[in-house]
């Protein structure tokens, strides 16, 4: 392969440089704009404004709140044999199973639950049909929820 770098290429682009060189010059000096004559000049005037500070603007308090005197809490813990949220039941209907119903009523779909199931009340209650019901959560498999008439239920210890 031949040098491509050789003395007449070198030569020739440092005249292409030097043409550019002078052609940007020359265009600068026509093409500046013309110097303001002293006579057009005017002075500069400025105006200072001054922004007082802001004050802070003294809010007035509300006024006092006489407290009530302290209501006793209920207690969180239910009575025992009591049914109530967070509780532990199983169904207790003599080995004849229990209905667990997706809503509080006699006429709700249901799936069977068997005595020995414990289930969690986390909600409830709901009267419906003439019954109070409660519904339930089983503590192994959250998808055996439904509602329970309490007078098939009996409250078991914590597991």
């Amino acid at each position: 392969m031949k040098n491509i770098l050789n003395g007449k290429v070198l030569i020739a682009m440092l005249l292409i440089a030097a043409l550019l060189l002078c052609g940007s010059l020359a265009y600068i000096i026509v093409m500046r704009p013309a110097a303001a004559s002293s006579a057009n000049l005017a002075a500069a005037t400025s105006a200072l404004t001054i922004i007082p500070a802001p004050t802070s603007t003294p809010r007035p308090l509300p006024p006092t709140l006489t407290p009530f005197p302290p209501t006793p809490a209920a207690s969180a813990t239910p009575a025992p044999g009591q049914i109530a949220i967070g509780v532990y039941v199983q169904p207790s209907t003599g080995g004849a199973g229990l209905r667990i119903r997706t809503l509080p009523g006699l006429s709700a779909d249901f799936f069977s639950a068997f005595d020995s199931e414990v289930f969690l009340v986390t909600k409830g209650p709901e009267q419906a049909d003439g019954y109070t019901w409660w519904y339930l959560t089983a503590s192994y498999d959250t998808t055996r929820a439904g509602w329970a008439a309490q007078d098939f239920l009996s409250v078991i210890p914590s597991p």
